[in-house]
């Protein structure tokens, strides 16, 4: 398991918000930062954390947008190679953030279309920075008993379902998963416990196939460290996590430094794993 910090900027402002809130008239915000955000890219260079993820979450094209982009880039100064950076990229300005320092370019609306997957989109990035810098934001919301993504902000259902079947296929253009579980992002409410059940056949069908899954990196709900050992345990540590809102840095009670000793501690898996996450 890797812890995975973020880095949420909204108007320009380091912020933790209750995730299906979001609009283009604002969001519920549970924590706005009055430090920039290359002291919190500081703060994860020097701790050794690697692999944290800056989501602009502005509309692209918009003022708020390019105040959004402007302390993206400022936290990319901050920490080259150490962060990756999602929110309004596409083909055309994938580049440019890796340019700046990105490790990875994080998508999920780009790559939809009409609430389907548009591969041509998704072969164009490919072709622009190379399948090691892409990260698929696969977040996604329940509807019935089966998960939907989300795209635009997480305000639209598309219809693709998430399932092991279609991260399997997916993997020949990324380097790894971000999956939000946006029903509980921001809420400090648990787990999405479900959910999980899709990434453990996930990672059962690859070792069917005698190949390792892509890393997959699960945000939404953490709020204490035993749910952080659990899903540690649970997943035999296949699971990376990210925390938001329950961090300290963001007004909460859960320190990086904890979080990361956790995550590094020794497994102990309880049951097999076909049903680990049952």
């Amino acid at each position: 398991m890797e812890f995975r910090p973020c880095i949420d900027i909204h108007n320009g402002k380091v912020k933790q918000i209750v995730g299906g809130t979001l609009s283009d008239s604002g969001a519920k915000e549970n924590f706005v930062s009055e430090r920039g955000a290359g002291y919190f890219a500081e703060y994860y260079r020097d701790l050794g954390i690697r692999g944290g993820h800056i989501i602009m979450l502005n509309k692209i094209g918009t003022p708020e947008y390019e105040a959004s982009r402007a302390a993206a880039l400022e936290a990319l100064s901050a920490y080259p190679g150490g962060l990756q950076v999602g929110g309004g990229i596409n083909a055309e300005n994938a580049g440019d953030f890796v340019a700046a320092g990105a490790s990875h370019v994080i998508v999920t609306s780009y790559v939809f279309s009409d609430g389907k997957i548009n591969y041509d989109n998704l072969a164009a990035l490919v072709r622009a920075v190379g399948r090691e810098h892409v990260v698929l934001d696969l977040s996604c919301r329940k509807k019935g008993s089966e998960y939907y993504i989300v795209t635009d902000r997480w305000q639209k259902f598309t219809r693709t379902k998430l399932t092991a079947a279609l991260l399997c296929r997916l993997e020949k253009y990324c380097d790894e998963y971000l999956i939000h579980a946006v029903d509980v992002e921001g809420k400090s409410a648990g787990p999405d416990e479900a959910l999980f059940e899709v990434f453990s056949a996930y990672f059962d069908a690859a070792e069917k196939k005698g190949r390792e899954a892509l890393p997959v990196t699960y945000a939404g709900g953490i709020r204490y460290y035993k749910e952080i050992r659990m899903l540690r345990n649970i997943s035999g540590g296949r699971i990376n996590v990210t925390v938001g809102s329950a961090l300290d840095l963001f007004g909460g009670k859960l320190s990086c430094e904890k979080i990361l000793k956790i995550a590094n501690a020794k497994i102990r898996i309880r049951g097999n794993k076909s049903s680990a996450f049952a």
